[in-house]
């Protein structure tokens, strides 16, 4: 048989590392979303769900939503939304069709800029197949990873077609370089965190590209004025980046997190980046900050970066890729890694994505430079890269296996992160919603003795023990999470809940008009809303806000029977009917929208119809005894004497205080003797 040409090795490499990365990373198509983030991107962005349209887009590219500006990353999951509906395994699909390209693109990249094969195919399978990267791949909520990185790859590889035909082919040389800025102007609008881009190419001119000459003058500055239109596109980045995370309150402000604790966490932060790389355990979905690392830490983390820094410089004549893999791991994650702090942690796993890279280089690099002269040295690397890849086969599935739920996830987070207050609270959310209220409050008071002003436990804390009905002991947790941040939108669409509940209507009013200020979007505030100028009699007003919390959230049962209710009240049955149909077709187990259904049928003079769902509201809830009096009513009116009286006692059985059946019941009885 004869060898393979290069050009089918190459093609073969690519096959096996696409078909790897499915195979290990196969399991996330089961996850489910999960609850941190996730509603934020899609499960709960009704702008995202609703499809393509030229409104969609202008959101994409005019929001702050989740204190982010990345329109593309915006538009790929409104894609996805159109294509898989709520289903979570066709959008972790997408991301990870995304990351085998980037798997593939890479080990191309490498391979044509140093022309050695096998030590881009190793980097480009530790890179697809590491357990750092199953964050990236395996939560939908950062697509933003993958797709930015796949712009990366393709600026870098246009950027290399440029300074291959920059002699030889001056003209198609100007259109790679035209479509580098173009895929990294598309890269910065999927994730802002590619703005060290421009000096990542200048790193690849020093090496393998070996462009930039150190001691050349006019061959440096050449090289340097060239990258002045990326550094324009980074700067722009860069600026609406930061306003944006700081009007949507991701910054951290100085006076919460000081100078000095931000650096002494980047010193810290890049060697716990650098263990995880080559020993990845305890992995979480969110590390904590500290606040302030021992110093006895800080220090030995800034002696071990001045060492590797000054032993990339020293080797940089004899071995360059020890300074561009350095300085790549080093840079590309100076954004990320906490001097501008964004968020409530140390470090992240999806920011290793693309740094991490760069370590890998300088591995495989170094570890072929100094083995291969030796006559065992290419079987025993073979061996390395084998036992590496073994290894990551096997651990990456395992950490994919947490990424299946919230449960699963947080209660892992839980288990190899200390005081890590966001996890209890997201596990008691996750609790909240599968109806197990006690346990949810039990994890929300864990969170809380970590952090006694975390806003959004105390938000959950107060909604807990309003599903409980104690609104009077809720309403002091969501003032006090609306001390922290006067701009949580929930905890104020709560708080009129609770205020609303304990007959205080216009306080809940304010409250929710301040919710839908910060929101306008906010259909439970909108329904809310509507609910207490129903109960105010402003029922003209209510009927607006229903409508606009239809408009907002589809299939929302609960709004679509209110709006039917306001319709009955001022005459309009086939609205409400409308409406009700609409409600049970959501909901068909809604036992009051059945009732309610049947009363308008009622009015309508269609008794067959309205006797129909008066029955149904019964077999949903038995103990109904508005539902047993309609019924009675209405049989009594067919003629059906004996069934009405048995609906008029079961009723006054539930309700012994019901003067309508009990005269209803007298007049049935009156006019049968």
């Amino acid at each position: 048989m004869n060898a393979l040409t290069e050009k089918q090795t190459r093609w073969l490499i690519s096959l096996l590392l696409a078909v790897s990365v499915f195979a290990v990373f196969w399991p996330a198509l089961k996850g489910e979303f999960i609850n941190y983030d996730d509603p934020a991107y899609v499960s709960s962005n009704i702008d995202v769900q609703h499809g393509f349209t030229l409104e969609s887009v202008k959101w994409a590219f005019t929001t702050g939503h989740a204190s982010n500006w990345h329109p593309l990353t915006w538009l790929s999951h409104t894609l996805d939304y159109s294509l898989y509906g709520d289903h979570p395994w066709g959008h972790h699909l997408t991301n990870l069709i995304f990351h085998a390209t980037n798997a593939i693109l890479l080990f191309l990249l490498l391979n044509a800029m140093t022309g050695a094969m096998w030590r881009s195919a190793v980097v480009a399978v530790l890179f697809a197949l590491h357990p750092l990267r199953v964050e990236s791949v395996a939560w939908i909520s950062e697509r933003k990873d993958v797709l930015s990185t796949f712009f990366f790859m393709l600026t870098l590889w246009t950027y290399l077609r440029y300074v291959q035909r920059k002699t030889l082919n001056p003209q198609l040389s100007t259109i790679n370089y035209t479509l580098s800025l173009l895929f990294f102007t598309l890269g910065l609008l999927s994730k802002p965190m590619l703005v060290t881009l421009p000096c990542v190419l200048l790193l690849l001119d020093l090496w393998p590209l070996n462009r930039l000459k150190l001691f050349t003058l006019h061959s440096s500055l050449s090289t340097v004025f060239e990258k002045i239109p990326f550094l324009l596109l980074a700067l722009a980045s860069s600026v609406i980046t930061f306003l944006v995370q700081r009007k949507g309150g991701a910054v951290s402000a100085l006076d919460s997190l000081s100078i000095s604790a931000r650096f002494e966490n980047a010193f810290v932060a890049y060697i716990r980046y650098l263990a995880k790389t080559f020993w990845p355990a305890k992995l979480s979905v969110l590390y904590p900050h500290p606040g302030h690392w021992p110093m006895w830490q800080v220090i030995g983390a800034i002696i071990i970066l001045l060492l590797i820094t000054a032993a990339a410089v020293w080797r940089l004549r004899q071995q360059p890729y020890i300074f561009v893999g350095w300085f790549w791991f080093v840079g590309i994650l100076i954004p990320a890694i906490g001097i501008i702090q964004v968020g409530i942690q140390s470090m992240a796993d999806r920011y290793s994505y693309v740094p991490i890279i760069g370590v890998f280089i300088i591995a495989v690099w170094g570890l072929a430079d100094i083995l291969t002269p030796k006559p065992w040295g290419k079987k025993f690397l073979t061996g390395i890269a084998a036992v590496a890849v073994i290894i990551c086969c096997i651990l990456t599935p395992i950490q994919v296996s947490y990424w299946h739920d919230s449960e699963s996830i947080f209660l892992h987070a839980v288990a190899v992160t200390d005081k890590n207050y966001l996890a209890y609270n997201n596990l008691g959310f996750f609790f909240s919603n599968k109806g197990k209220i006690k346990e949810a409050i039990e994890f929300y008071k864990e969170s809380l003795k970590i952090e006694p002003n975390y806003e959004d436990a105390l938000n959950n804390m107060g909604y807990a023990l309003a599903a409980l009905g104690q609104y009077q002991e809720a309403i002091p947790y969501y003032i006090k999470a609306l001390t922290k941040n006067k701009k949580l939108t929930e905890a104020h669409n709560n708080l009129g809940n609770a205020l609303s509940n304990v007959g205080q209507l216009d306080a809940a009013i304010h409250e929710y008009e301040i919710a839908l200020e910060e929101n306008p979007k906010h259909a439970d505030a909108h329904n809310n809303y509507g609910i207490a100028l129903a109960m105010k009699g402003r029922i003209d007003e209510a009927i607006k806000h229903f409508q606009l919390a239809v408009q907002y959230k589809e299939n929302y049962s609960s709004a679509h029977s209110n709006l039917g209710n306001a319709y009955a009240a001022t005459g309009k049955f086939d609205d409400a009917i409308r409406e009700y149909q609409l409600c049970l077709q959501g909901n068909p187990d809604d036992a009051q929208a059945h009732n309610n259904l049947a009363n308008v049928l009622a009015q309508q003079n269609k008794p067959d119809e309205a006797i129909a769902h008066y029955r149904t509201a019964l077999r949903l809830k038995t103990e109904n005894p508005e539902a047993h009096f309609n019924l009675g009513f209405a049989l009594a009116h067919q003629g059906h004497t004996a069934e009405a009286e048995a609906e008029y006692l079961k009723a006054l059985q539930q309700r012994p205080n019901y003067p309508d059946a009990q005269n209803e019941l007298n007049a049935l009885r009156a006019s049968v003797k």
